[in-house]
């Protein structure tokens, strides 16, 4: 009868552990992969991810007379997103995925060539391209899981997928204030462009500077054309 009893104690015993042993066997499992989750994904870890936006005026003169710019409002803004990956505690490398609306706001006198003689009350020509950026980025200082100080080597290209001159003259015709005249789908614009850049930066922050390696207009554009200002230097900030 002992044994009978002693053996019944030890069958509830066992079944009553085998759930809870059960339910350890399951967190141990799953803990790890969210601890592993936490450690790669970060400023300073193995891979981060995250949108920036930016300004740069155009800098420089263009190649000839028939086109100067008006400083600063020849500019370009951008908006995109910055994908990240660690190599070593000081290497990484990555790309931009970016909108960016380049603007070159043209100077109103009586040497203006581009796109023709024609003067106005404002005129513009208007690039919007889709860009990819690859970069090497180089770290340095001392920081924890945070972007800290660095310099990015890169090199781009991109499709400008919409073209368009603006003019503005005031007052308009027929007793209106302004008149606004936007064309669109420039023959003579350069469809693809590439080039190579730099980016010195801390935390949020950055100084940029790219450089432009393709021509601005077609071979069969106007030869009076000239050549357009290729740099753009400006400000970056970082969202995050």
């Amino acid at each position: 009868m002992k044994i009978y009893v002693a053996t019944a104690a030890l069958l509830l015993a066992a079944a009553g552990a085998g759930p809870a042993a059960h339910a350890q066997r399951v967190l141990f499992r799953a803990d790890p992969a969210t601890d592993s989750m936490q450690v790669s994904y970060g400023p300073n870890r193995k891979f981060y991810q995250h949108l920036f936006v930016g300004y740069t005026p155009v800098v420089g003169s263009p190649a000839g007379p028939g086109a100067a710019l008006r400083p600063f409002k020849s500019a370009e803004l951008f908006i995109g997103v910055r994908s990240k990956f660690r190599l070593t505690r000081t290497v990484s490398t990555g790309f931009d995925v970016q909108y960016a609306r380049l603007v070159y706001a043209l100077e109103q006198n009586s040497r203006k060539l581009l796109p023709n003689p024609q003067l106005h009350e404002q005129e513009s020509l208007v690039l919007s391209q889709v860009q990819v950026q690859p970069f090497v980025r180089l770290g340095f200082g001392r920081r924890g899981n945070v972007i800290g100080h660095y310099l990015d080597l890169s090199g781009w290209g991109g499709w400008v997928m919409a073209t368009s001159h603006r003019t503005e003259d005031q007052p308009g015709t027929g007793g209106s204030a302004r008149t606004v005249v936007v064309e669109h789908g420039l023959g003579y614009l350069r469809r693809w462009s590439f080039g190579i850049g730099a980016r010195l930066g801390a935390g949020r922050y950055a100084a940029t500077a790219r450089y432009r390696l393709s021509d601005t207009f077609t071979a069969g554009a106007d030869p009076t054309y000239v050549e357009l200002p290729r740099w753009l230097v400006g400000l970056e900030l970082g969202l995050f």
